[in-house]
């Protein structure tokens, strides 16, 4: 398992576990991307270990991997900066956030800072250094064999006040931010259309939904392109199921930063909560693959699977804005971008608290531009590339929601109706059979001419699954096995829809009085 260094929380005082990656190696994302096996990559290794050169060049040597899919991969893989220069950011800045750390955090071994600031331990050194010159950090000698990453160093009197001082002014403490340039040069390198998508590849996603192959048609384009897409139709019918299945069709590996750094102000990316880091494939016991370290991860950039973000009625435009926070001097940075490289689903549109008209003028200039344009508090504005696919989802008509400026910029609008008979079957025996029911003919026939007729109903996807839910319900309420019970199943379809009768008049009604 990768190792994890703790993040200061600056407003509880204390750690989380947010920090995922060490320095993973190039061998381990190549099985994850699934270019390799981990057997290519054990025999890689030891033709490695015996004769020498990059990891990449033994693996297109045996035959594993070709050197256009290395080549392809290595576009996008950022690797680990040969000198503080390289990191793009200003040594002084590196060497305050060090400070930081091995106050908040409690360190004092080269090897320690190392594993916060995800930085190499030669470029750490070099920062101890600088505190040392300054009197900031005082040897406190060597701990273990490691003559390097071993090396303590504890604060002298001024160097407490200097941390406590740089915490004042910035309260990020975590892993180094990678610069602005660097952040918008990755993203173009791991768009989502990099990825060709297939037929197949969708069908494979959808599993054992059912959903006709002429959808899949419609939206299998929409992928390909990387453009916005609007599924609309009558609630229950699988839009936003359909649009979680389009978002994991997707298998490229995307590097995230912790942070991101513009102007001098610290802009927090990485978010556990949204983004999926892989694990590291094929580790050797002491946490790493025995490559070279010219074929070794920048840990500044966790790798994860694309992102998947989907946000409902509780979406306001507050959160498609950096959020500052006034007491860390920090930002957060807003869900889109987090999003990037990913899909970002827009959930009940039209039912959210902002406005949809003020939610779409807000997605106007992203979506036809593929860039858009974020404000620090300083009044600096500054760009990003808009490189994600966004799916609106809505049981409202859409011509309700947008004027036709907008609907032009939603080059993909697929209606997600009602399903067909047959597809209405297959649903209902699916379900059934997860909860061990049989569906007679009659029975099903029954349940559609109740739906329809009665409760004067379309059909729609979502109700086999309710109704059959119900039956087992009642059934382990009444101590029964389950079975499609004629009663139960009138009590299951009568919750599908509130009784709409006419008013019925009081059973006893007041005589009137003689004059």
């Amino acid at each position: 398992m990768a190792r994890g260094a703790p993040r200061y929380d600056d407003h509880a005082n204390r750690f989380q576990e947010d920090v995922i990656a060490t320095r993973l190696q190039l061998g381990d994302l190549l099985v994850q991307a699934k270019l390799v096996t981990a057997a290519d990559l054990a025999t890689a290794l030891e033709h490695q270990a015996s004769h020498g050169g990059r990891l990449g060049e033994n693996l297109v040597a045996m035959g594993a991997l070709t050197q256009n899919a290395l080549d392809a991969f290595l576009h996008h893989f950022p690797t680990e900066p040969a000198d503080i220069a390289a990191t793009g950011i200003d040594c002084v800045d590196l060497m305050g956030l060090m400070m930081k750390l091995i106050y908040s955090a409690r360190l004092q071994t080269v090897r320690q800072i190392s594993d916060a600031i995800m930085l190499p331990a030669r470029m750490v050194t070099e920062l101890v250094q600088m505190a040392v010159d300054r009197k900031l950090l005082q040897s406190l000698g060597v701990r273990g064999a490691d003559k390097v990453g071993g090396a303590s160093y504890g604060f002298t009197e001024g160097g407490t006040r200097w941390a406590l001082d740089a915490l004042g002014q910035v309260g990020y403490v975590g892993p180094a931010p990678v610069p602005l340039d660097q952040f918008n040069g990755q993203v173009l390198h791991q768009k989502l259309t990099n990825e060709v998508i297939t037929f197949d590849r969708i069908r494979k996603s959808i599993g054992s939904l059912t959903f006709d192959d002429a959808l899949i048609e419609k939206c299998g384009p929409g992928l390909n392109s990387g453009r916005a897409m609007l599924l609309y139709g009558p609630p229950g019918n699988g839009k936003t199921s359909i649009a979680r299945c389009l978002a994991s069709v997707f298998s490229d590996i995307v590097y995230v930063p912790y942070a991101i750094a513009v102007e001098g102000q610290i802009i927090r990316v990485f978010d556990p909560a949204i983004h999926v880091a892989v694990d590291p494939a094929g580790l050797s016991d002491d946490g790493r693959l025995p490559a070279v370290r010219h074929d070794i991860l920048d840990a500044r950039w966790v790798p994860c699977r694309r992102p998947f973000l989907v946000a409902g009625g509780e979406l306001t435009l507050e959160m498609l804005d950096l959020l500052y926070n006034p007491i860390g001097h920090y930002y957060e940075a807003p869900l889109h971008i987090k999003a990037l490289g990913g899909c970002f689903i827009i959930d009940d549109f039209g039912r959210q608290i902002v406005s949809p008209t003020a939610l779409l003028n807000r997605w106007i200039v992203p979506l036809e531009n593929r860039i858009d344009y974020l404000k620090l508090h300083t009044g600096k504005s500054f760009s990003v590339p808009f490189e994600e696919l966004v799916i609106f989802s809505t049981n409202i008509e859409p011509e309700d929601l947008m004027d036709p400026a907008f609907l032009r910029r939603l080059p993909y609008k697929i209606e997600v109706g009602a399903p067909s008979l047959d597809a209405f079957r297959r649903i209902f025996e699916t379900e059934c059979a997860k909860v061990g029911l049989t569906l007679s003919s009659e029975t099903f026939d029954s349940i559609v001419c109740r739906i329809e007729i009665d409760k004067g109903l379309e059909l729609a996807a979502y109700q086999p699954k309710f109704i059959v839910d119900q039956v087992i319900a009642t059934c382990r309420f009444m101590e029964q096995v389950p079975q499609m019970e004629p009663r139960y199943l009138d009590y299951a379809l009568d919750n599908l829809r509130v009784h709409r009768g006419a008013t019925q008049q009081p059973a006893h009604q007041p005589q009137p009085q003689p004059a």
